[in-house]
């Protein structure tokens, strides 16, 4: 994978290089001291993934990622000292389209960061390169004619938490439907993003909790480097399997659960991300019967997901992110 760096700290950059010197497929392209550089960088070579830092002088990567994502999209990956100090402006990054965030891995090598750097690039690179998608593998199950649950599934990936924010902002505090995110977001960060998200909304969010049920009103977020999944008996759960879903949560698992499980009435939801994740899963609920909605494109931070989902016919709906929370509305009466 060819890898830009923008990071003014020299000892850092060389504790990067050494990670990335861990796996022969990575090549450095570049080196960008501050994030006007990096972006410059971009423009005259863009790289397959850029690692970018939070604190700079000149530009921050926070203002960096918005270029970058606007003018010449690529993979972005938030590497910084002691990110979990700050968690608002890793989520300011992704709202603009960074994938995800790792701590700079230490310089002497004996710190688990650099296996986790890797970790993160592996799961990226797997979204980058990734093609078709997998079976959908799901039963059908007849809705009860007698069920009156209401439940809202949304899946968001790169620029999904302002995505997120926008929506719920937006949604009554009578809404009475229970809500379902799945953002890729790793679990270090989930708390953090429940508790960013719910000074966003009137409603309740918080992280969903394994073997809770859905809560009308509530917005529940998945929070583990598990899977969620929706079982037969209307509980929650986390799960490894399936393995070979490598970005985890997995949207796509989720809403499978869901076209698979859920007997009341429910709405999917997929917003900005980069890949497919999600896609199959929105139209196996299409193909169960359950209302979907993809976001467009004008409207994306990234157009991957959503895209996957309209070339596969999963949405019934394609609508600008403003109109998403008053049509659920709509949908639910």
């Amino acid at each position: 994978m060819r890898i830009g760096i923008v990071n003014d700290m020299p000892l850092a950059v060389e504790a990067i290089r050494r990670a990335l010197a861990q796996e022969p497929a990575h090549r450095v392209v570049w080196v960008a001291g501050d994030g006007a550089e990096g972006v410059a960088c971009c423009q005259a070579d863009l790289p397959d993934l850029v690692l970018m830092d939070l604190l700079m002088p000149v530009m921050d990567g926070v203002e960096a990622t918005r270029r970058i994502m606007a003018h010449t999209p690529c993979a972005v990956l938030i590497v910084s000292v002691d990110i979990e100090q700050y968690v608002n402006r890793v989520f300011e990054a992704m709202g603009h389209g960074a994938m995800d965030a790792v701590n700079t891995p230490a310089l002497s090598g004996q710190s688990g960061d650099a296996a986790a750097l890797l970790r993160k690039i592996q799961n990226i690179g797997w979204l980058i390169g990734q093609s078709g998608s997998r079976k959908p593998g799901v039963s059908a199950v007849a809705p009860s004619a007698a069920a009156v649950r209401r439940l809202v599934a949304i899946g968001a990936s790169a620029g999904g938490p302002a995505a997120l924010a926008s929506l719920l902002k937006h949604l009554p505090c009578d809404f009475e439907a229970a809500v379902m995110l799945v953002q890729h977001v790793d679990e270090v960060f989930a708390a953090g993003m429940a508790d960013w998200l719910a000074g966003e909304s009137v409603l309740p969010v918080r992280l969903a909790r394994d073997g809770e049920q859905p809560q009308p009103g509530v917005v529940l977020l998945a929070g583990t480097n598990n899977h969620m999944r929706l079982m037969r008996n209307g509980t929650l759960t986390y799960t490894e399997e399936p393995r070979s879903h490598i970005y985890r949560p997995s949207i796509d698992v989720f809403f499978d659960s869901l076209a698979e499980h859920w007997t009341g009435e429910a709405v999917g939801v997929l917003l900005t991300g980069m890949g497919r994740d999600g896609a199959q899963g929105l139209k196996n609920m299409r193909d169960r019967g359950f209302a979907t909605i993809a976001q467009d494109q004008a409207s994306c931070a990234v157009y991957g997901m959503p895209k996957a989902a309209a070339e596969l016919q999963a949405a019934k709906e394609i609508l600008a992110l403003e109109r998403i929370a008053p049509r659920i509305v709509e949908l639910f009466g």
